[in-house]
């Protein structure tokens, strides 16, 4: 189990836009049917393109625990 700081994606605000997926330099983010769900966190850089870019601010950076197989609740 790995800690960084990465994207937390509010699917109560999220509008499955895209504009998240589109804006990461390193595909972290991908769409989940109508959602954007973090699915690479190990590749994250914390860039943080996906904040600016999300219109209605659901997207905000976390410290959060991750492993292979995405990040943990």
């Amino acid at each position: 189990m790995s800690k960084a700081l990465l994207p937390k994606i509010d699917l109560d605000l999220c509008i499955g836009c895209g504009a998240c997926v589109a804006s990461c330099p390193y595909s972290v983010i991908e769409m989940d049917g109508d959602f954007a769900k973090v699915v690479r966190p190990a590749d994250c850089r914390q860039v943080k393109d996906c904040v600016t870019a999300c219109p209605v601010s659901a997207i905000t950076m976390e410290e959060l625990e991750y492993d292979d197989s995405g990040l943990k609740s």
